[in-house]
Parts: structure tokens; C-alpha cells; sequence
């Protein structure tokens, strides 16, 4: 099954063309190199997917006819994302919250208070 509809029917991407895009864009590889949407998966295989600053690791278990549903994923991919990256999206997500939305931009003085709750120097 071609990467793309792959990425597409296990709901990583909304859509097809969003899917193909990834690749395009050289947010996808396999075995460490970029690939194109065209590429064939093989059962087994691992594929790492870049969302923002978070890269997310998949195996292929078994290809499905088309679209799954969210229940359905499981026994289609496993999510092998290593524990780095999940605990960097916490970080990112932790670091959003205590900002109210509609405040525009952050002034210089809360990106300092960021940067130091982050342990950053």
C-alpha cells in the first residue's frame, strides 16, 4: 500500500492530500530517509512522521481496505513513538497553557519566564 494512503486511512493525516503533502514535504521517512507518497509499505516495516517539533514512529502491522475507524487503528499500526518525544510534546503543551488565547504575541518578557521554566539559559 502506497505510504500516503497509509497515513490517510489509520487517521495520522484528515486527509489524502494532507498525507501526500507530508511526503512532499519530506516530513516522512523510512529506514532514516525521506520518502515520497508513492512509496509501497511492506508489513513490518517503521516509519517516522515529523508534526512540529515532535517525531512520531510507527510499525505497519497489517494494511486496511480503506479508511479506519479511530478504534480500529491498533490492529492496523502500532504507535512506537519513544518516550523523548512524548514527554518534549508534554513539555510543549504544558508550556502553552498558562498563556490565555487572544493575547497575541508573546512579549519579551514571557518568552524569559518560558525559557526558564524550561531550563533553558
Amino acid at each position: 500500500m502506497r505510504i500516503d494512503k497509509y497515513i490517510w486511512a489509520i487517521r495520522v493525516a484528515k486527509t489524502r492530500s494532507m498525507a501526500s503533502s507530508l511526503c512532499r514535504d519530506g516530513k516522512v521517512e523510512v529506514d532514516g530517509k525521506k520518502v515520497k507518497a508513492s512509496k509501497v509499505l511492506k508489513e513490518g516495516e517503521e516509519f517516522t512522521i515529523r508534526k512540529g517539533a515532535i517525531f512520531y514512529t510507527y510499525k505497519v502491522l497489517s494494511f486496511p481496505k480503506s479508511r479506519v475507524g479511530a478504534s480500529l487503528v491498533s490492529d492496523y499500526s502500532e504507535d512506537i513513538t519513544s518516550k523523548e518525544q512524548l514527554e518534549k510534546l508534554e513539555m510543549i503543551k504544558l508550556a502553552n497553557i498558562d498563556r490565555p488565547k487572544g493575547l497575541g504575541r508573546p512579549t519579551k518578557k514571557d518568552r524569559r519566564n518560558w525559557a526558564k521554566s524550561l531550563g533553558d539559559d
